[in-house]
This record gives C-alpha cells, structure tokens and sequence, in this order.
C-alpha cells in the first residue's frame, strides 16, 4: 500500500519548531511540478535546507486528499504573519480520467517521490554489509561446480555446503569485498560482501544443497558465500532530517568502486546507530583543506575545509552506514568529512 507522503509531512511538521526558516536566494513564488522532479528537488528550489520542508507546507482546505504531488500541480509561496508557507494547487491534468469500455482506468501521472529510490533499490540488490568477519567465514560456501568446473555462471547448478535456512530456498552469492577500520582507531567496522549472482535451491541431501545460479554478474567461484536476502526493505517515504546527535566521520568507500562521487551515487561512512545515526538523517560533505605554506611567515597553514554537497543516510548499520548523495557542488572523494548540517 502506498504511504501518503504528504501526511507524513504533515505529521512530522506538528512536532517540529516554528522556527523561521532560511529561504533560498531567487526562491520563486510559483512552481509547476514536471514529471521526474523528487519532493528533495522542489523543497531545494524554495529552501537553503531542504530538510526543513515540513515547517512551510500548509495543505489547502479546499484540495480534497491533499494526500500526494503530481506532474502539473502547483505549489504557491505566500507569507502568513511574516511565515513562509507553501500551498498546493492540483493542475488541470489531475481533472476527469476517462474510462475504456472495460471499465479500465489508467492514472494520469504517478505521485511524485520524496527521494529517487530506484537509485537506492538498484544498489541494495548488489551491495550488504557484514558486521563481523565470523559472520562471513560461517556462512554456507560452494564446495563444487556442475562437473567439476571452478567456475560457473548463469544457468549452471552449483553445490553448496553449509546450514541454510529452511525458510528460505533464494540466496544471493557473496565473495568477500573490502574490510572496513576506522582511520583513527583502527578499530574493525564491518566487511563490505560483493554480490556476484543469485540463485535458488533445488535439492537438499545432508549438509550440500544444490542451486541453480538465476543470475550472475560475474564467475562464480568455489569458496564463494551464500546469504539470504536482507529482510530489511527501503523506507519508501524516507524524510531527511538532521541528525539528533553530533556526527563527524569520514567517506570510507564508494561500493561501486567509482573514484570521483557525485549526485546520487552511494557512499559507505564510517558512522552507524551506535554514533545516533538514522535513516533519513542528512549529512553535509565537506573538502579537507589542504595545507599550504604561507610566503610571508614561511608557515604552514591549514586552508579551512569547505562544504561540498550533501547526503542522506537511507541504511544503518551498528558501526557503519550506506549514504545516497543528494548534491555537490563538486566531485567528493573517499576520506571527505562528513558532519551535521
């Protein structure tokens, strides 16, 4: 069932301070919503701080189910006693649907969303995070290929070794990627698995099942890992806040092996739950300044770090975190600082 965004704005605004918020500079009075636009996009449009949406949407009275935003509606900048607030007026193309003899309607435009999830979703089908090396190491493992073959890819039959859970007959094949430490500390994060392929049970004798790969985006090799799907899905209505805890850490690594990070691309940080982290919480990036030596003095001068862009935190782990940039004003790299907004 499909949540109604616009009343979980609604409601995250009731407990939020009527603080004046900082609108942007050029901010227009009026904006028609285009197909492909995201609730951050438009909130970014009016706002300095696109988080703080909530604070400025007033849901007109006369608009029945003001419940969702579409391609042509309007959104109007008024002011009331001195606040910001934004109003909706539904477009002409959200008028009568006409049916077919079958009594088939068709919708006029889909909702918009409040953040881009196919960038997310595409990324969570390749990408897990294990929080120890315990984890990996018992997990089951192909012990063979379809007639002796080291390697094997889509349509082969693989046997696997190993406790598999019975509720489950799909499993994804992992190979063991990058492990993470804290820069300072040293202290171990967690392990980045690499999804290879997919696959699905279809027998089972003693301790060796045997799987037929569905998918593969790479050989499969003896010694890989099989692990159920993560029953953890995407918040479909995700709203950004700030963090409720100060947070400073660092860009750890770009899953997808990227080296310059831009708009929408997915970051691992070196912050979890246990630093007060949330899905939905926002994080500016920002550029380590570089060091310099000042002419005059013959000193060494630390050049201040400067913002970069911003990104929102949609998965959690205890020590670690997947990161969505949402915007920069120039290429981020791995070990650029992350902080609250």
């Amino acid at each position: 069932m499909r949540k109604s965004l616009l009343a979980l704005l609604l409601l995250a605004s009731a407990g939020l301070a009527q603080a004046q918020v900082q609108l942007k500079d050029g901010y227009p009075q009026r904006y028609t919503v285009v197909r492909g636009d995201t609730l951050w996009d438009i909130s970014g449009k009016f706002l300095r701080e696109p988080w703080e949406w909530p604070q400025i949407w007033h849901a007109n009275p006369q608009i029945a189910n003001p419940d969702l935003i579409y391609p042509g509606d309007s959104l109007v900048l008024t002011f009331v006693d001195g606040q910001p607030q934004l109003m909706l007026e539904r477009g002409a193309s959200r008028g009568t649907i006409k049916l077919s003899p079958h009594i088939r309607s068709t919708p006029m435009a889909e909702a918009i969303p409040s953040i881009p999830l196919e960038s997310i979703n595409s990324f969570l089908l390749s990408n897990r995070i294990l929080e120890s090396s315990e984890e990996f190491q018992q997990a089951p493992y192909i012990v063979a290929g379809q007639g002796e073959r080291v390697v094997s890819g889509m349509g082969d039959r693989i046997y696997v070794r190993g406790k598999l859970d019975p509720r489950h007959n799909a499993y994804g094949v992992f190979r063991q990627g990058k492990v993470y430490t804290d820069p300072q500390t040293h202290e171990f994060l967690g392990i980045n698995a690499d999804n290879i392929g997919g696959g699905e049970i279809v027998a089972t004798e003693g301790d060796v099942a045997t799987l037929t790969l569905q998918r593969s985006n790479e050989e499969v090799r003896l010694g890989d890992r099989l692990f159920s799907n993560e029953e953890r899905p995407v918040n479909s209505t995700f709203l950004p806040s700030a963090p409720q805890a100060t947070v400073s850490g660092v860009i750890l690594d770009v899953p997808r092996g990227v080296t310059q990070i831009g708009k929408y691309d997915v970051v691992t940080l070196d912050k979890g739950k246990r630093d007060g982290l949330n899905e939905g919480n926002v994080l500016a990036v920002y550029k380590t300044g570089e060091t310099v030596r000042d002419r005059v003095t013959g000193d060494l001068v630390k050049i201040p770090d400067e913002r970069a862009g911003l990104l929102m935190v949609f998965r959690t782990y205890e020590k670690l975190s997947y990161g969505l940039v949402l915007n920069a004003n120039r290429s981020l790299a791995v070990m650029d600082k992350v902080k609250n907004p």
